[in-house]
């Protein structure tokens, strides 16, 4: 910045310079020798020159009109093109002899503006002064901003552009970053996911084969059981990673009809009668609803609704407590599922619905699971042009809130 006001300034001085020359060499051409008669006797001369005496003012050669166009030409030869300017001359006398109409306010500021004096001299007699320009330009910073603004806002532009494509390279390296650690996540979950139950179903088919297991059909008919489920959750698994390929491809295929909710809880909660007689828990049905029945598609409604209650399991400290409650209003049914499980941050309720996302349990596999159950829920819910919500406290449980807009013939208008 110090640079350009140097470099301003130089061009401010040329100008002023050029001009102040020029005004002089005119006052030259004009006190030139004039012709002079003398009287000799009775006769008169008039073969001889002689130079005038006379002090000539400078607006008796140039108007207030001339020397602003001079100013204004000199400062457009030095690019100088927009500069606001005020101008004065005075006389040997110190005496003004014309000004701009600005020029007496803005010479009381010698603060902001830039002011140069220069003498109207002579270029034959170094020591023949006809009298001083006064060019000054008020507001001398801004009119330096003035001159440079494009090229600031330029350099401002670049910058951004700087600033903004840094960003996206941050951004997407860490999205890169994030993607391989999910990926890392997804590869191992999935491992486990499936060398467990696989281990389990081994460790069944080789108890079947003793003898003595054999000898007892009730003990055989237990671990054919235990084959049974781990082979229903492998299947289960299988469908929700065909379901996120179709979520990535968007491929969903609904078939609408009309359900009855209450019914579909309660086939959806009798899936789960073992599992929660392993581990001591309960499912308290609340099914307060006066209307239950929406236009969805069976399948993945009940995987929606299926998804949750097995999500209250997973994250229940303990034997698991889980409430269904169902009410419903002139348009709308509500279903909530609520746990008193570990509960989540509001950071992690906020990323909850993202596909791979999971909550960080302190061992990766505690809660088993690929990240992609809620993210499947949300989908089918908004494919329903539903809503879904989750409010959460760490330690005493979370309730999930599905919304959906009841049957039209099943509406009170």
């Amino acid at each position: 910045m110090e640079i350009t006001r140097q470099q301003y300034r130089d061009k401010f001085d040329r100008a002023c310079i050029s001009v102040a020359d020029e005004l002089g060499q005119g006052m030259v051409l004009v006190n030139q020798p004039l012709l002079g008669t003398q009287l000799q006797g009775s006769m008169f001369r008039s073969d001889f020159l002689f130079r005038s005496q006379i002090q000539i003012g400078i607006r008796n050669v140039f108007s207030t009109t001339q020397v602003e166009q001079k100013l204004r030409s000199a400062f457009k030869e030095q690019k100088l093109d927009n500069i606001n300017f005020e101008f004065g001359v005075t006389n040997v006398n110190s005496e003004v002899e014309m000004s701009s109409r600005g020029f007496e306010k803005s010479y009381q500021d010698t603060v902001t503006n830039q002011l140069r004096v220069l003498a109207i001299r002579s270029y034959r007699e170094e020591s023949k002064v006809f009298g001083a320009l006064f060019v000054l330009t008020p507001q001398f910073g801004l009119s330096v901003f003035s001159s440079i603004k494009w090229m600031l806002a330029g350099a401002i532009l670049f910058m951004l552009v700087i600033l903004t494509a840094f960003y996206v390279t941050i951004r997407a390296l860490l999205n890169q970053k994030k993607i391989s650690e999910i990926k890392s996540d997804f590869i191992n979950n999935m491992t486990h996911e499936f060398k467990t139950p696989l281990a389990t179903i081994s460790l069944a088919v080789d108890a079947l084969r003793n003898e003595k297991v054999q000898a007892e059909p009730e003990r055989a008919k237990y671990f054919m059981g235990i084959i049974k489920e781990e082979n229903v959750r492998m299947n289960k698994q299988v469908e929700a990673i065909l379901q996120a390929a179709l979520m990535e491809k968007e491929e969903f295929q609904f078939n609408k009809k009309k359900l009855s909710v209450h019914r579909l809880i309660q086939q959806t909660t009798n899936k789960y009668d073992l599992q929660l007689q392993r581990k001591e828990g309960k499912i308290n049905l609340l099914l307060n609803a006066s209307r239950d029945e929406v236009d969805a598609d069976e399948v993945h409604f009940t995987n929606a609704i299926s998804n949750l209650i097995d999500n209250a399991i997973k994250y229940s400290d303990g034997p698991p407590d889980i409430t269904i409650v169902t009410s419903s209003n002139q348009k709308q049914l509500f279903v909530q599922i609520a746990d008193k499980g570990i509960g989540m941050s509001r950071e992690t309720a906020n990323h909850i619905f993202e596909k791979f996302y999971r909550a960080h349990t302190g061992n990766i596999h505690q809660v088993k699971g690929f990240g992609l159950g809620l993210s499947y829920v949300k989908t089918v819910i908004d494919a329903h042009h539903g809503k879904i919500r989750v409010d959460s406290t760490p330690g005493k449980g979370t309730t999930f809130t599905v919304e959906i807009d009841l049957s039209h013939d099943n509406r009170e208008d």
